[in-house]
């Protein structure tokens, strides 16, 4: 199929560190070039893909010092696929709402996977606006706000069987990954080391966003000895990272929609510690690759209870369920349904 993948324009594909959304685009869009499909990926000039690269801008808007409107970059990014829309089969969104409307005036079939929440007021208003733009989840949990969204199917995410593997490392600490923020809750993944009596590590972004909510509750709680901020790491560290662990925490406070962390720590063969919000009991089995848990206690107490975990089972699991091939067979199959129902009458190249 003749496919174009469109990413925001925040951060490179794949991201130089934090990126979910550009991270789980990259992943897609080099597994449906290697299964033999034509593949244009719209995104920034820095991104980096063995698929047709339409660069929309000449670096991710986060790297961009220069730049004083960042919704100017990402207007012309959806006239650039506006424009070159009938070259394709279908156009594959990862922009949530915004090319809903200029790309509903044309007629080559189009698909938007939500990457982010749904339990916002003013979505439900816009989705409602737009009722027959097909939708795909990536957790069920994330459609609960929205119930009567035009959902096609939920995808979950992926990652190359071979960019996260285990390592045979001693398994000392703890790990807090991914973004300082009071809906991540690394408060009290905090409270919840120093509890159990074992050192945290904390990897993780510090958006402009969350400057003042790290500087006020979070850096006074970090003594550089039993609780360590790392900063920033990107898939190159991560499996040393993890796999020095004995378990991620995932104390969330909010609906997660997927939780990239989860199945990283799972291709690493580490466990997680999570609390039960949003999409966590669909992609933690309890028991076997993880616990879930429902307050700081508990967590606590499952800590104790690490050895009954085996890391080639976890890993095997993640082999199961969290490739980049089934998630792009997926969404194949979503594009295919999608294109015989837009053009009954296209021959496909396949």
């Amino acid at each position: 199929m003749r496919i174009a993948q469109i990413a925001p324009l925040s951060e490179a594909v794949p991201p130089r560190t934090y990126g979910g959304t550009e991270r789980v685009v990259s992943y897609l869009t080099e597994e449906l070039v290697a299964m033999g499909h034509e593949v244009t990926l719209f995104a920034s000039g820095d991104s980096v893909t063995a698929a047709k690269l339409e660069a929309v801008w000449p670096c991710a808007l986060r790297f961009d010092s220069t730049l004083r409107d960042a919704m100017a970059p990402q207007m012309l990014l959806m006239e650039t696929v506006y424009q070159q829309a009938h070259e394709f089969d279908v156009l594959h969104c990862h922009l949530d709402y915004w090319p809903f409307s200029l790309f509903s005036r044309q007629p080559t079939p189009f698909i938007t996977t939500l990457h982010g929440r749904l339990d916002l007021l003013e979505h439900s208003r816009i989705y409602r606006c737009f009722e027959d733009v097909p939708l795909v989840s990536i957790s069920d949990a994330q459609r609960r706000p929205m119930p009567n969204g035009n959902f096609v199917g939920t995808v979950y995410h992926g990652l190359p069987p071979d960019l996260l593997t285990p390592r045979p490392l001693r398994r000392d600490y703890l790990a807090f990954l991914g973004r300082i923020c009071p809906e991540k809750s690394p408060d009290r993944a905090i409270r919840i080391a120093r509890a159990a009596g074992i050192k945290l590590k904390i990897a993780a972004k510090v958006d402009r966003a969350d400057k003042d909510y790290f500087e006020t509750t979070i850096r006074p709680l970090i003594d550089g000895d039993q609780i360590e901020m790392i900063g920033e790491i990107g898939d190159a560290e991560k499996p040393a990272f993890l796999s020095g662990a004995k378990a991620l925490l995932l104390p969330i406070d909010w609906p997660e929609p997927f939780g990239l962390v989860m199945i990283e720590a799972m291709a690493c063969g580490t466990p997680t510690i999570a609390f039960p919000a949003g999409s966590v009991p669909e992609l933690i089995d309890d028991g076997v690759t993880g616990f879930i848990v429902n307050d700081e206690a508990a967590a606590v107490a499952a800590l104790s209870h690490l050895d009954r975990f085996s890391t080639a089972a976890i890993r095997a699991r993640f082999e199961q369920r969290f490739t980049a091939r089934r998630m792009a067979e997926d969404y194949v199959a979503q594009y295919r349904r999608l294109a015989v129902r837009a053009r009954p009458a296209l021959r496909l190249v396949t």
